[in-house]
């Protein structure tokens, strides 16, 4: 007779089963390709609640069950700020996930309230939310703490830069962080689409929370330009997919493929160069 799996197993399973040409290997590549994980790290797994911190969670669980690698998870959950029932669904899905999270409180939102007229309230907040992360993860001994980032937000982060910032950004796998010493940060998911996550959670019927942030809840697309511009690229990338499939795919390995030789200028540790710099050189 079969053994039943509990849904933790079930969830565990469908991730190296039916998504594992999707999920389970561009996730274990983009560790390997970037050297996102080396032996002896702890690793901070930030956990917001939403869908793609939780799946993180889950991805990182199964590759320390299965790395020959050594190293040690600690599941960070901060609460900037949560309503009583964005918080019991945190708690309610980690138990269901079978993830051991660790909660402490901070008061980013409350912080974010008082600076509510900034130009970029997300900005600051994710801002504010790192420094405590890094805080908290380092005080337990961590040298590492993990996002949730995924592919689609590189591929409209790039766009956002081009049509909104004038300028070409991208956004790193992993980086050194300049406030707290010897920490860095990790995004694991960077090969794999927001797509493919949802479909993950659809199958799995799982509910997570999105945005809890009330000022984000009460503001217009005027009021918060950066919200409604990534909202913007997510509609245009969906329009391009209809006449181009493979899109996405082209817009990250752009990023991959810079070709500084025919660029007019560009920035490197902050100093800008042009190619007038090597062009003049030449005669």
């Amino acid at each position: 007779m079969a053994k039943v799996l509990e849904k933790f197993q079930e969830i565990e399973r469908s991730i190296i089963t039916t998504y594992r040409k999707s999920i389970w290997s561009p996730f274990v590549y983009a560790v390997k390709k970037y050297r996102l994980i080396e032996a002896g790290d702890k690793i901070a797994v930030c956990i917001s609640g939403g869908k793609d911190s939780m799946l993180l969670a889950k991805l990182m669980q199964e590759l320390k069950r299965h790395s020959e690698v050594p190293f040690e998870l600690v599941f960070l959950v901060m609460d900037p700020g949560y309503n009583l029932a964005n918080r019991k669904r945190i708690e309610e899905n980690s138990k269901l996930l079978n993830v051991p999270i660790t909660i402490f409180e901070s008061d980013v939102f409350e912080a974010s309230d008082v600076a509510s007229g900034a130009d970029s309230p997300c900005y600051l907040c994710a801002r504010m939310r790192r420094g405590h992360l890094y805080s908290k993860a380092k005080e337990l001994g961590c040298n590492k703490i993990a996002l949730g980032h995924h592919k689609s937000d590189v591929i409209e982060t790039t766009l956002m830069g081009m049509l909104y910032g004038g300028q070409l950004q991208g956004m790193l796998p992993k980086l050194k962080s300049t406030n707290f010493n010897g920490m860095e940060l990790i995004r694991p998911m960077y090969c794999i689409l927001e797509e493919d996550i949802i479909r993950w959670q659809k199958y799995n019927d799982l509910e997570f929370i999105a945005c809890a942030c009330k000022f984000v809840k009460g503001a217009t697309e005027e009021v918060l330009p950066v919200f409604s511009a990534r909202k913007r690229v997510k509609e245009l990338i969906a329009e391009l997919k209809k006449e181009h499939e493979n899109v996405e795919n082209c817009i990250f390995q752009s990023i991959h493929n810079v070709q500084l030789d025919t660029l007019a200028e560009y920035k490197q540790d902050g100093v800008k160069k042009s190619f007038l710099d090597k062009f003049e050189k030449k005669d």
